[in-house]
This record gives structure tokens, sequence and C-alpha cells, in this order.
């Protein structure tokens, strides 16, 4: 099967398949667990979509700009108090600023000072007050089981009771609204029509569930507006500064990241998984795939594993989109005057969210010279984009178009920062394709399927589709896209890979 001259790398208990989010939060785990691990990641630094890139002494966060819920208590601090990380070099974000097309709204983390913003600034009606309400309790407890290892899709008794368990049973009830939507909450209230609070709503879904407002989850959206109230924060140099203490603590533990690594195919079964890269072949007692599920289908298409993820591949083809992205590094007074340094903004209630209509902006804090030079800022602009419009352009079409959109967010970020980008020094725009090409993301889709009733939860993709030694994470997986849903998958995975070691299923 394989030639004879190519180099077989010693056996591991693990290999993990892409070294993002969830594939070093499993591995670290698993790692400090007792079991051996290597880490193949294609990119020559771990990362993935909440990843960066070093550019003429400026480091940009490619995907995500904070961390969520890394904080005491939080689902975050559980994965670094497991496997040993002490508290991290973050700033605790106080918000961010939304400017919709007709106003502002400070989006506070304190929840005293955001229940009387939304009021203040979206309606303070008895519908809105009941409709805030919703939101609220369906947040609290969702929040708590989170941090409490819920697990979905249920796939049996075992985990029907730990899921009880999570959400406790004052919580019971609200499981009904797990077959609603966002927009079917909103019209029980009579607020569809709203323009303000639906716009902002719909902005913030977009990023957190990838989905409009009448297919985004009414549970995962409660969650997605409220990662404020659950913690944001940004380590010093970005994502940077945070991967190189997960890396460091990683590799004290013994494990091995492999960079540069891509994995084309794998072969074998459990107990001696056989894994193809441009390095040689490495063998693995058990397998976690941390790559997009088409991505698994590929280089798994020798295993099981591929036909049981078809389904899933054809059901979410066209829930699939990309982003567009601005990494400017300007001088520190380009981006002086505003209270926050996160921002999102949207540009009309009356068109598709999206290619601008809905984009955040992060700028890195003063003084953080991991992220860049003394007297300067790194500034990340990015909104979602559909991948058609991407495909199939020639080169002078596709420039032209790169051109037009770099040039549109940086338009629309002058409203909350007028200079900006006027005596830039660094200026770099993304697209699928960049995150085809670099971040090796199949048609350079992020951030897993848009979240829908029939894709999600108890429809998601099994963390154990793949069958005993075989396992999924990541953000086409449960509970899907973001830092916070990348630890909570990679802890499901990393307690079942344990549970088989130790004979129980």
């Amino acid at each position: 099967m394989f030639r004879t001259n190519v180099q077989i790398e010693p056996g591991v208990d693990v290999a993990v398949i892409g070294g993002g989010m969830a594939g070093m939060a499993t591995a670290l785990r698993l790692q400090a667990a007792g079991l051996s691990t290597v880490v193949l990641e294609a990119h020559g630094h771990a990362g993935g979509c909440a990843g960066y890139y070093r550019k003429r002494g400026f480091s940009f966060d490619v995907g995500a700009t904070t961390l969520v819920d890394f904080e005491r208590g939080g689902v975050g601090a559980e994965l670094l108090e497991t496997v040993g990380v002490g508290p991290l070099d973050a700033q605790s974000l106080p918000g961010y600023r939304a400017f919709l097309p007709d106003r502002e709204v400070a989006l506070h983390r304190d929840p005293a000072a955001w229940h009387a913003e939304r009021l203040r600034m979206l309606g303070d009606t008895v519908r809105h007050r009941r409709f805030w309400a919703l939101l609220d309790g369906l947040a609290e407890t969702f929040w708590r089981a989170s941090r409490s290892g819920v697990q979905l899709p249920v796939r049996g008794p075992a985990t029907a009771l730990r899921d009880l368990r999570a959400v406790g049973l004052a919580g019971v009830p609200l499981a009904r609204h797990l077959n609603r939507t966002l927009g079917d909450a909103l019209r029980s209230h009579g607020l569809r029509g709203d323009a303000p609070l639906v716009g902002l709503l719909a902005m913030m879904v977009e990023d957190t569930v990838h989905a409009g407002i009448d297919d985004a989850p009414l549970i995962n959206s409660a969650l997605g507006v409220t990662i404020r109230g659950a913690g944001l924060s940004r380590h010093v140099g970005g994502m940077h500064g945070f991967w190189r203490v997960l890396v460091a603590r990683y590799r004290a533990l013994g494990g091995s990241l492999r960079v540069g690594c891509e994995v084309s195919r794998v072969d074998g079964g459990p107990g001696d998984y056989l894994i193809t890269t441009r390095q040689g072949i490495s063998v693995a007692g058990r397998l976690v795939c941390a790559v997009p599920v088409a991505a698994t289908a590929r280089i798994c298409a020798a295993l099981p594993v591929a036909g049981r993820l078809r389904p899933y591949l054809a059901r979410d083809e066209k829930a699939l989109g990309g982003a567009c992205a601005v990494f400017l590094g300007v001088p520190e007074e380009e981006v002086a005057g505003q209270e926050f340094t996160h921002h999102q903004l949207m540009e009309s209630y009356d068109r598709p969210l999206g290619d601008g209509n809905n984009m955040f902006v992060s700028v890195s804090a003063p003084g953080d010279e991991l992220s860049a030079p003394p007297g300067h800022r790194a500034v990340m602009i990015s909104t979602h984009t559909e991948l058609a419009a991407w495909s199939g352009l020639g080169e002078s079409e596709y420039a032209l178009r790169k051109k037009e959109i770099g040039e549109h967010l940086i338009g629309q970020a002058r409203r909350a920062y007028p200079e900006l980008a006027r005596r830039a020094v660094f200026a770099q725009t993304g697209t699928p394709r960049t995150y085809q090409r670099f971040g090796f993301r199949p048609g350079g889709a992020v951030g897993g399927p848009r979240q829908r009733l029939d894709n999600t939860n108890q429809h998601a993709v099994p963390h154990d589709l793949g069958g005993p030694g075989l396992w999924l994470v990541g953000d086409s997986t449960w509970p899907g896209v973001g830092t916070v849903a990348c630890v909570m998958g990679s802890r499901i995975v990393a307690e079942g890979m344990l549970r088989e070691k130790r004979g129980r299923r």
C-alpha cells in the first residue's frame, strides 16, 4: 500500500489532525491525562480559525479576536485548570459598541448597565421587557449547563442523564424552546418588525451562530447574544500571545506539535491508524479529526466515517459561508477617542447582512507591543460573505472585487474611527480564497455550517460518529462555531476517549 522509502514515525496513543482551538484543547486534555499525543497541523503554527499571522512587527488575528468565558468558573477556565495553565495575561473587555444605521448602542458587559441601555435605546415596553426576560432566562440556564458539561446530540441514556444534571430540574421546561427560532420568539412578542431591535440581534447571531433571525435556533441565539456577560477577554498579543501559552504548556506536558504537516490520507483502524502526511506516516492507536467534516471525509475516505458523514455533508452543503477581512497597522492616533476597542457596525436595515453590512472591528490594546510596534495598533475588520460570490472569478475580476471590499470595510469602519487608515503602515485584505489557501478550509468556508433547527443540537454531527477509536471535534460538530464551543467539544471528546481507554463506551 505504501512506498517502502516513506519514513514511519513511532506510534502514539492518539493523533489529532488539526491544531486549531478544538484540536489543541483536546490534545492538551489527553496529554495531561497521561496519554501520548501528536497534533498534525497543516499550517505553520497552531491556531486554525482562531489563529494569527505576523507582518512587519504587527500580529493580526485571522478569525476569533476574543476569548469567551475564559475567566474564573467559565468553560475556558475549566480547560486551563484541567491542563495546568495558570491565569492568562488577558484584559477583560467591558463590552463593545454597536453602530446601527440610526443609533449607537453600548453593549456593556455589566448586566445592570446592559439592561438599562437596551431598554433606553431599543424600547421599554411590556413586550420588550418580556422578550428580554425570555432571552435572559434561557441564557442563564444554558450557560450554566455549558459549564457543567452538557452534551448533544443525545446518544443514549448516559448522555440524557448527564444533560439532565447539567440543565437541572428547574431548567428542563426550557428545553421546549429547542424547536423554536429567534424569529419565532420575536413574533410571539410582537417585535419581529422592530427594525433597530431586530437589526442588533441579527448582527449578534450572525457572528455567533452564523444564521439569520428566522433560522437561528432560539437557545443558541440566547447564548450568542449574551457572550459579553459570559466574559470576553483579549490576550496580550491577541491570539498570538494566547497560542504561545497553550503550545508551551502542551510541549511541557510532552505533547508533539508537528506543523507544516498536512494530512492526505488515513488508513487502518482502532489500535493501528496509519496517517499519511508529506513528512511521512504516523501511527496512532486512536484518532481525533479536528478539521471541518468535509476534510475529514476526504482524508478518511477509506474508513467507515466517510460514508456516515455523507448525509450531513449533503444536508449542509448550502449552509456554508465565508469571510472577508482587512488587516491594518496604523499609528496610535488613528484609533483614539473610543471607550471600547471592539465595535460592530451595520450600514442598512433593509439589505441582507454580510459584505460590510454587519462587520466587526477589533483594535489591539494600547501598549500591547506583542500586537504592534510602539506608537501603533493592529486593527482587524471582518465581515461574512457568500462563497458563491467569490467562486469562478478570473484574476482581474477577483483583484477588483478584493480591492472593493477592502475599501468598503475601511470606509464603514471610519464611522468609529474617522482617520482610520489615512496613514496606515500596513494594509492587507483576505477573502475566502485566502482562507482556503492559508487556512486549509475547504472552499474557503469558515465557522462551520450556519446553524438551523435541522442541523444543530439534536441534529448536529455527533462527536462519536466515527465509532470506537475515531472522534470528531471542531466547528462543524456540536456545539458549533467560536472559541467557547470548540473548548466544550474538546471536553466531550477527551472524556469519551478516556472512557474508551477504560473499556467503557
